[in-house]
């Protein structure tokens, strides 16, 4: 099985309750499959069928003609492809997570 890195961003328009209520439901899901690392993204490790599925659940919960989802795939090698900089302390994004 092959862990990868996916980036997952979303932009909900939160013009009406509807839409304030899909972006609730986008990043409740997001946190159940990674880290938030900024308002509208999320770092996640998953493997093929974790993706698949994360992606089932978010494009079921977002209006396309309003909202946009997006998924970068940065690979199993992807600490090279990461840097932080600014305020926010980085994280290990296989190490231990305590909730």
């Amino acid at each position: 099985m092959i862990i990868i890195l996916v980036l997952i961003t979303y932009d909900v328009s939160t013009q009406d309750a509807e839409g304030r209520k899909r972006l609730r439901k986008v990043a409740k899901e997001c946190v159940n499959y990674g880290q938030r690392v900024q308002n509208s993204v999320f770092e996640c490790i998953l493997d093929s069928s974790q993706l698949l599925l994360v992606k089932d659940r978010l494009l079921s919960i977002i209006d396309s003609k309003q909202d946009s989802l997006r998924f970068y795939n940065l690979g199993n090698k992807y600490q090279s492809k990461v840097e932080h900089f600014g305020a926010k302390v980085s994280y290990e994004a296989e190490g231990t997570l305590i909730i």
